[in-house]
């Protein structure tokens, strides 16, 4: 390229002196004192004019040629320019060359023009070096992505309940709750009176963080003594078969501990359940545990550490109250669907009881409140219950039952006062409780182990996912006959500095129930249950053995 460029400066360095020298042979010239002058004639004044034309049209088959050379070279084609000029020509339509001055050290912009003298049509030569034109820098312009705009959230109903959802649905949270209207009606010595009770007002939140956490927050705005939160907790799912658990949630006792309220067959549970854990505290208690489901369910299991004193009360002893549980489906997987759903297991739970704080043994008044069977005690020492149960399911039909068993020490629970026991340890009180209970649903719907049934016919509101158009709604029947006995030995301290005796108490009590649940929906329900509930040997002074007959009526509706 630069040899291009030298070609062409001594081009014109050759040619400008030989233009200047006819240029200056062509004026005419005289003397001013008359002398004789000599005078070009016409034809030479053409020819000199002649040759100037052709010079030019040389030099712009040179300059056009230059351009040529320096377009193939840096691989690249301006935008056409026109150089107007006295001849009339028209510039040619390859890249252009830039002429600049020496001086002139700016950087070469793809877009420039060839340089002009305003006023003039001709190209202006002057000193002036030829400069390669520079590739231009071609840089690529990145596609700008779109501002993000932040994704929107879904709602909506999943057949149980309204949820909001992150778009990449790692976030969800769900409002749900429940709400128990009671009327109770009793007949018999000493009852209580007939009386509407709100048994339950319950709402909360539950939901998940991505695909290994949950969450969920339940208050009760019914509820009358201690806490109005039942339950909060984190569940950490690890893998199915290992899971954490940690807040204030149900201690995993029992099969019936464990059914939601707004699944259970009856209206109140059974006598079994005034021998759960924390159970003045609706079976909750803050702690921690660990359970999952092996093998799709076959086996579950749970091992929890837990206060032992209900609604977020500190405990008052230096040990945590301990419950393991199994239960297994051994034919789960099993295409006989005569045992399909047939589940058994059991539990123990141990924990300890501190007298200076004043423990009490468990409270002896019945689930549906018509009396006290047993008194409460002073105990003092180790807390052991023991648990069997079996569930068996096949289509509409329902079986049920469970065992348990409460032994509460009671270790030098005495009085230092004269004529006192002194700090004596006395035998320890042991509850024994029963229950077995079996359902029908009389209008085909299948029975769920812990759910509420589908209604395949609705009689109004909302359709069942799945549902079958209107009908009458859901019937179901019920039977069940549950057991209670609870013994405290009696003790005779015939001793000289610490005389006392202390009598015998046992006591139990059997109940007979039937009950009839309607569903008009899926989400409402109502129940009638009928109880018999026979008083063996009476608790409190005046009583006589008898029967009670209660009337529990419970309109129930969740979302």
């Amino acid at each position: 390229m630069r040899s291009l460029t030298a070609l062409f400066v001594l081009l014109i360095g050759f040619m400008a002196p030989g233009s200047l020298a006819h240029a200056q042979s062509t004026d005419p010239g005289s003397k001013t004192d008359g002398s004789t002058s000599v005078s070009a004639t016409k034809e030479e004044v053409n020819q000199l004019r002649a040759e100037v034309a052709a010079q030019r049209q040389t030099i712009e088959e040179l300059k056009a040629l230059v351009e040529k050379l320096a377009g193939i070279k840096t691989g690249t084609t301006n935008a056409s320019t026109t150089n107007t000029g006295s001849t009339g020509n028209a510039a040619t339509g390859n890249a252009a060359v830039q002429i600049r001055p020496v001086a002139d050290s700016a950087p070469v912009q793809s877009n420039a023009q060839p340089v002009a003298t305003p006023g003039q049509g001709g190209a202006h030569l002057m000193n002036a070096v030829l400069r390669e034109t520079e590739p231009p820098v071609v840089v690529a312009e990145q596609a700008q992505p779109a501002p993000k705009k932040d994704a929107p959230l879904t709602a909506g109903w999943n057949g149980e309940h309204f949820f909001i959802k992150s778009a990449d649905g790692q976030f969800s949270i769900s409002p749900y709750g429940y709400v128990d209207n009671d009327y109770r009606a009793y007949k018999g010595d000493g009852s209580p009176a007939d009386t509407f009770i709100l048994r339950r007002a319950r709402f909360g939140f539950q939901g998940n963080y991505g695909s290994h956490f949950d969450f969920a927050l339940l208050t009760d705005a019914a509820s009358t003594t201690g806490s109005v939160v039942r339950d909060v907790y984190l569940n950490v799912r690890i893998r199915p078969e290992f899971q954490f658990q940690a807040g204030q949630f149900k201690t995993p006792f029992a099969q019936e501990a464990g059914t939601g309220a707004t699944n259970l067959d009856f209206v109140e549970r059974g006598f079994q359940s005034m021998l759960y854990p924390s159970a003045a505290s609706a079976y909750r208690s803050p702690g921690v545990a660990l359970h999952g489901d092996i093998d799709g369910g076959v086996v579950q299991y749970w091992v929890g550490a837990f206060n032992g004193k209900g609604y977020a009360i500190a405990n008052t002893t230096n040990q945590p109250e301990v419950v393991g549980r199994l239960r297994f489906y051994l034919w789960r997987k099993s295409k006989n669907e005569w045992l399909k759903q047939l589940a058994f297991g059991g539990a123990a739970d141990r924990g300890r009881s501190r007298g200076l704080s004043g423990d009490q043994s468990f409270s002896g008044t019945l689930p549906d409140a018509a009396y006290t069977f047993f008194p409460q005690f002073a105990i003092n020492g180790p807390v052991q219950r023991y648990n069997g149960e079996f569930t068996y399911i096949k289509s509409g039909f329902s079986l049920r039952g469970e065992f348990d068993q409460l032994n509460m020490s009671r270790n030098n629970v005495g009085s230092e006062q004269a004529g006192g026991l002194g700090f004596l340890s006395l035998p320890s009180i042991i509850a024994k409780s029963w229950d077995v209970s079996s359902t029908y649903m009389i209008t085909r719907e299948k029975q769920p182990e812990n759910g509420t049934p589908r209604v395949n016919n609705p009689l109004f509101g909302p359709d069942t996912p799945g549902g079958k158009g209107r009908g009458w709604g859901a019937w179901g029947v019920g039977v069940r006959f549950m057991g209670i006995e609870a013994k405290e030995p009696g003790a005779n301290y015939l001793n000289y500095y610490t005389p006392g005796y202390v009598p015998t108490f046992d006591y139990h009590t059997f109940e007979y129930t039937v009950g009839l649940n309607w569903f008009p929906n899926y989400w409402v329900k109502y129940s009638v249950n009928l109880g018999i509930d026979q008083l063996k040997d009476p608790s409190t002074i005046g009583a006589v053995p008898q029967n009670y007959y209660v009337v529990l009526q419970q309109l129930q509706f969740r979302f």
